[in-house]
């Protein structure tokens, strides 16, 4: 066969002909308890006989023969995968370490890596079935393409990692070593039954994920960022830094790119507060979106952006990319760490500055989280209206305090005043995602920058969410409402863009709903 060496070379291989896999009427019935076998029935006692006079002594009764060995133990059977797909016994993993250990030994790995993804894995499934037949491991027919489905993940894919990056109602994967795995599902983490073979598959699969972006991570670059091909965004810490082996986070993000309507459906803002999100988005208002860790920032980002007019040149500037923005004319930056001797690291701020010769027309900044943000507020500032950003805050007045500390430890020599009137002119609308503690993901606030008084900013809320209890279920209930603004600062620009009519009736609606 293509691409493995003799079978017959395979470690602890039995020279016994290969037989196909056991139907599972017949795994049933090796598995079943055996009856016990009868003992051995005593000869029938012959009537009493007068011995003969001068007939010598009968013989003592010799000693019985021993009986024959009991016939050896069928062999264990493997709990069946199906039935649970994330729970794997410690038999499951014995076996499956005993056939994956047999297949490196025969596989030939350099003429495997010349196959395409689809032909290495039947090769692999042949091999994997062969090797399952001559070591006589009891499976059904379920079980069995689990474990092919297993091992070839491990050797083409990301192992035991797959099946969760398959489901789609899946949010974050969280590999804390290899022995322990959590997910989250609609808001809650759950540990899971999967695991690891050792740390030293889990770090196979990091540095194979990482390898894709060309980063490395090993103990001189112990943190990294990533990206899977499908935008979900990976972090990776590994010893000496994390203590209990490799540490890898997942976000992953679902396969349909959500849209604001799907928003509305969850939940997250009503009918009305989608509308006058629509308005900000399409009337080239500078946006910041701000929010704590997995409440929503990025797909909030990613929807607003639907609204971006298709002729206008959007960039984008990321440290790992994962926005999916909608728009035809999108150029997509990413940040680069230092090499081996520290050079070559390009930063966040570097993409920024770069931006501005790019000719673009809206620039779009992953997460603001250093001095790059005084470059994107000069790039507002200077006629790229419509630039948006992420940041991490608990509300909206926090946010504007937090871009100020950002500039401020950027090394900028610049009084508090001026600072404050840099992101009064160039931010107009600050929107709050918060996740609350039933695991929802809500819009809280609409805020919008009225200007400087003093050297106080001045905000106001266009609309507010407004949490009322929480059903028998614990969800919680709640409305978004009005806060009664008539005529918003940005009321101008969208009578510019001729949107002042759709705008004043979303606000009398968040007002009546």
């Amino acid at each position: 066969m293509f691409g493995k060496r003799g079978l017959g070379d395979a470690p602890g291989a039995a020279p016994t002909p290969a037989v196909a896999p056991p139907s599972a009427a017949r795994v049933q019935a090796v598995t079943a308890p055996r009856p016990a076998a009868p003992a051995a029935a005593a000869p029938a006692p012959q009537a009493a006989r007068p011995a003969a006079a001068g007939a010598p002594a009968p013989p003592r009764p010799a000693t019985p023969a021993p009986r024959p060995a009991a016939p050896p133990p069928p062999p264990p059977r493997v709990p069946d995968p199906s039935e649970n797909p994330e729970y794997r016994s410690e038999a499951y993993y014995r076996v499956k370490s005993t056939i994956f250990n047999a297949l490196i030994e025969t596989i030939d790995l350099t003429q495997l890596a010349q196959l395409d993804p689809e032909s290495a894995r039947d090769e692999i499934r042949d091999i994997v079935a062969e090797i399952i037949s001559i070591k006589n491991v009891v499976m059904s027919i379920a079980e069995q393409e689990s474990l092919l489905d297993d091992i070839c993940n491990d050797v083409l894919g990301y192992g035991p990692l797959e099946p969760l990056l398959a489901r789609d109602d899946i949010a974050d994967v969280m590999v804390n070593g290899a022995n322990a795995v959590f997910i989250e599902v609609n808001g809650k983490i759950s540990k899971t039954g999967i695991r690891f073979r050792d740390n030293g598959q889990l770090m196979n699969i990091c540095q194979r994920i990482v390898s894709q972006v060309g980063r490395r991570v090993d103990e001189s670059s112990p943190i990294c960022d990533a990206r899977l091909p499908d935008g979900s965004r990976v972090n990776v810490i590994v010893p000496p830094l994390a203590i209990d082996g490799p540490t890898l986070t997942i976000r992953k993000f679902k396969k349909d790119k959500l849209k604001l309507s799907n928003l509305v459906e969850f939940g997250s803002i009503s009918p009305a507060g989608a509308k006058i999100l629509q308005i900000i988005g399409a009337c080239r208002c500078n946006v910041l979106i701000s929010g704590g860790t997995g409440s929503g920032k990025t797909t909030l980002l990613n929807t607003l952006t639907a609204f971006i007019d298709p002729t206008e040149r959007v960039i984008t500037c990321e440290d790992a990319a994962e926005l999916q923005l909608q728009q035809p004319h999108v150029v997509r930056l990413e940040t680069r760490p230092p090499n081996l001797e520290g050079s070559g690291q390009v930063t966040m701020r570097d993409l920024v500055k770069n931006c501005l010769r790019m000719r673009p027309e809206r620039i779009i900044v992953g997460e603001v989280r250093g001095s790059e943000a005084f470059d994107l507020l000069q790039a507002m500032n200077t006629g790229h209206d419509g630039s948006m950003g992420t940041l991490h805050a608990n509300t909206p007045r926090e946010a504007l305090s937090r871009l100020e500390s950002m500039i401020t430890m950027g090394g900028f020599s610049l009084p508090a005043k001026t600072i404050r009137e840099i992101i009064v002119a160039a931010v107009d609308v600050v929107i709050q995602a918060q996740r609350l503690r039933d695991g929802s993901r809500r819009i809280t606030q609409i805020t919008e920058v009225l200007g400087l008084e003093g050297d106080t900013i001045i905000t106001q809320d266009l609309l507010l969410y407004e949490i009322q209890g929480e059903d028998q279920n614990g969800r919680i209930n709640g409305r978004h409402k009005g806060t009664g603004v008539g005529r918003p600062r940005f009321w101008e620009r969208a009578r510019y863009f001729g949107l002042e009519k759709e705008l004043a009736q979303a606000l009398d609606e968040t007002e009546a709903g």
